[in-house]
C-alpha cells in the first residue's frame, strides 16, 4: 500500500494512503537511507510503501525516490544530517527583523542550502504591524538586498492579515515548507492562511525577544484548492551539510556570477590574487553581509564549530 507521510512525531508517523486512509506507522529496526547519514530516515513529504498489520497500524517498508529535500547539519551530531522535509515545490522562510531578530547569516545559510537542492525560496518578512521606523528601514534594506539577488520577498502581518492574500495565492496547489526561528509567527501564519486554528501559538519572551517552541513535530496541512503547507519546529541555527569548500560559492548566485572572472578556477575568494569576488565586494556589487555569510559557511568543515549546536 502506498501513501504520503503527513506527520512525524519522532516515534511514529502518520501516513495518508492513496485511498485517503490515515494510518499510524512505525519503521523497522535499522531502516536507513542509502547514501546519506540522517538522524531521521523518514520525513514529512516522503512517499512510502507500508504493510498493514492486524492492529490497524503499519510498518513503513520502503521510501520512494525523492525529487528533493532540504537538509541541515544535525545540531547534536555534527557528522549526521537532519532532513526537514522532502518532495518540495518551494520553501518560504519567515523572517523577522525584531521580536525576535533573524540574522542575515541564518537567512543566507537557508538560501544556500535550498539552492544546493534546487528548491525555490521566498522570504516572508512578518510582523510589519509591530515595527517602528528603525525596524522598517532595516527590513526595507534587506528586501532590497534579496530582491536584487533574485529572491521573492513579501511584507506580511500574520496578525492583521496584511499581505496574506498574496501568500495564499503563492501556496495554492504546491507543497510548501514553511521554516524559520521559533517565535517568528509560523503557527500564526498557518492558522491565518487556513482560516482555522490548527497550530498552537505562544507569545515570545518579553525579556529576551526569543521565540518559544510551540510546534514540537513536523506536519503537513492541506491547502484549500490543493497543495500542502509543511510546518516544522522552529530552528535556532542552520549548519550546512555535505558541502565541499569549492561548492559553497555556487549556491550564492551573485558570488557564482563574479567567480567566473577570478584568475584561478579553484579560487575560494578569501585571499587569492586577482579575485573578482573580493573586488566585487569592495565595489559594493556583492554585499558585505552576504560575503561574510559565505566565509562563515566555509568554516563548516571545522567539526569543532558544531559542538555548541549550530
Amino acid at each position: 500500500m502506498q501513501g504520503l507521510v503527513i506527520k512525524n512525531t519522532g516515534s511514529w508517523y502518520l501516513v495518508k494512503t492513496d485511498e485517503a486512509q490515515l494510518v499510524e506507522c512505525k519503521i523497522k529496526g535499522n531502516f536507513r537511507l542509502r547514501g546519506i547519514k540522517s538522524t531521521n530516515p523518514v520525513v514529512v513529504g516522503d512517499r512510502v510503501q507500508i504493510i498493514l498489520n492486524e492492529e490497524g497500524t503499519a510498518f513503513i517498508c520502503e521510501i520512494e525516490e525523492r525529487k528533493n529535500y532540504i537538509v541541515r547539519r544535525s545540531p547534536n551530531l555534527s557528522k549526521q544530517s537532519h532532513i526537514l522535509a522532502a518532495n518540495l515545490d518551494q520553501c518560504m522562510l519567515l523572517v523577522t527583523v525584531n521580536y525576535p531578530e533573524t540574522t542575515t547569516v541564518f537567512i543566507d545559510r537557508f538560501l544556500a542550502t535550498a539552492e544546493a537542492y534546487r528548491i525555490p525560496v521566498s522570504l516572508l518578512f512578518n510582523k510589519i504591524d509591530r515595527y517602528g521606523d528603525d525596524d522598517l528601514r532595516l527590513m526595507e534594506g534587506l528586501i532590497n538586498l534579496y530582491s536584487y539577488i533574485g529572491y521573492s520577498c513579501y511584507r506580511i502581518s500574520a496578525i492583521d492579515g496584511n499581505g496574506i492574500d498574496e501568500i495564499r495565492d503563492a501556496v495554492a496547489g504546491k507543497i510548501t515548507l514553511l521554516s524559520g526561528h521559533s517565535g517568528v509567527g509560523k503557527s500564526t501564519l498557518i492558522n491565518t492562511l487556513l482560516s482555522e486554528e490548527v497550530q498552537k501559538t505562544a507569545e515570545i519572551s518579553n525579556s529576551h525577544h526569543k521565540g518559544i517552541h510551540t510546534t514540537t513535530f513536523s506536519e503537513m496541512f492541506p491547502v484549500v484548492g490543493g497543495g500542502y503547507i509543511i510546518d516544522t519546529p522552529g530552528i535556532k541555527g542552520f549548519g550546512s551539510f555535505d558541502m565541499e569548500i569549492e561548492e559553497v560559492g555556487h549556491y550564492f548566485p551573485e558570488i557564482f556570477k563574479y567567480s567566473a572572472h577570478c584568475k584561478y578556477n579553484n579560487c575560494t575568494h578569501r585571499n587569492e590574487p586577482d579575485c573578482a569576488v573580493i573586488k566585487a565586494v569592495e565595489d559594493h556589487y556583492i554585499s558585505q553581509s552576504r560575503y561574510m555569510s559565505y566565509l562563515n559557511m566555509l568554516d563548516d568543515k571545522d567539526e569543532n564549530k558544531y559542538r555548541q549546536g549550530y
